[in-house]
């Protein structure tokens, strides 16, 4: 299929964007290009580090897709109903915020979960923040919707034709422009005005670690700066409180499991599995490190990463505004997450 100069800059910039940790984690993010009555979008489930690897993006059509929006249409909400089908030659599935992207006017659109944005944005002051770092940038600050219509409903009750940048609350970060040029370099200057002092965390003690999972489905992570998350008590200390942020849950689940100092992974292990619940990937011990699941998911890896840069961005005077347990039971119940979930285990499992 013959494709245009701007969607080939469109995947480029796809897989620069998606080989940075700090602005995305495995699947997580989107970009998107408007070419004609066509939305090219992101699919559900992949990553955008892929994007000169294989095929990532679904046409869907835009206008039936908005007028099903302003209807209030649930058929809008996975967007999979507006597919072109002639055109999806993988037979992907659109990415659970493709209405979020057609509510932008701009032809290009830019989704990530920048941490140093997500930092600011989990806190109680985050529109305060956001109007101190983002002046003369138009902008809108969201507070937090679950993603999908909810999200896009808020987006459209706050947004005008200029609005250039979205700060979502407990999420991240968008932004849009009519070229790939001017989105690449709005998404640098808004990044650059929301990065600030990163915590510094103690090396992890691996020998000790070591000890504490003998025995059981734990090991080891070959990433040190995962150990950051339990190594640094004040980043320990706000893992502690709860689920920051959507993606956080889909992967790792409600919460972080903070060891006790009698704890060790097998007795963790043990307690999980007597209660028939399913395996933390991640366990932090406080001032020593964290275990990861042997049969760890590569992207409940790259969400472990990100607990450890966001929680080192986070001041630690700063209140925060954790997911409440009815937004955990929101996303864990989803069908569109419960699909990215399927993605996410059957293909993207570490050996």
């Amino acid at each position: 299929m013959l494709r245009s100069s701007e969607f080939e800059a469109l995947l480029d910039l796809s897989a620069r964007i998606g080989a940075d940790p700090e602005l995305v984690q495995g699947a997580g993010g989107n970009t998107s290009i408007k070419e004609g009555d066509t939305l090219w979008i992101k699919a559900s489930g992949l990553w955008l580090a892929e994007a000169r690897q294989r095929d990532i993006m679904v046409p869907v059509a835009l206008d039936p897709l908005l007028d099903a929006l302003d209807r209030d249409d649930p058929a809008a909400e996975k967007a999979q109903d507006f597919v072109i089908e002639e055109l999806n030659l993988s037979g992907l599935r659109p990415s659970i915020e493709t209405t979020v992207h057609a509510l932008m006017p701009q032809k290009v659109v830019i989704h990530v979960h920048c941490v140093a944005t997500i930092a600011a944005a989990v806190q109680t002051n985050a529109a305060a923040i956001a109007a101190e770092r983002l002046a003369g940038i138009p902008y809108a600050f969201i507070p937090y919707a679950r993603p999908g219509l909810p999200l896009a409903r808020a987006i459209g009750e706050r947004i005008d034709a200029d609005t250039a940048v979205l700060v979502l609350g407990n999420h991240g970060l968008a932004v849009a422009a009519d070229t790939i040029e001017e989105a690449a370099l709005l998404l640098v200057d808004v990044s650059d005005r929301f990065a600030g002092l990163v915590r510094s965390a103690p090396a992890a003690d691996l020998p000790a670690l070591s000890r504490l999972a003998v025995n059981s489905a734990y090991r080891l992570p070959e990433c040190e700066g995962l150990h950051d998350a339990a190594t640094d008590l004040e980043s320990c200390r706000i893992a502690a409180g709860g689920s920051l942020y959507p993606d956080h849950v889909i992967f790792l689940g409600k919460g972080s499991v903070i060891a006790a100092p009698e704890d060790t992974a097998l007795s963790i292990e043990e307690h999980f599995l007597e209660a028939g619940e399913t395996l933390p990937p991640l366990l932090l011990f406080p001032g020593k490190g964290v275990l990861v699941l042997k049969d760890i998911t590569a992207g409940a890896l790259a969400m472990a990463r990100c607990l450890s840069d966001v929680a080192a961005r986070i001041p630690a005077s700063a209140r925060l505004r954790y997911l409440t347990d009815a937004e955990n039971a929101e996303l864990l119940g989803w069908d569109a997450e419960k699909y990215r979930q399927q993605l996410n285990r059957a293909g993207q499992v570490l050996q």
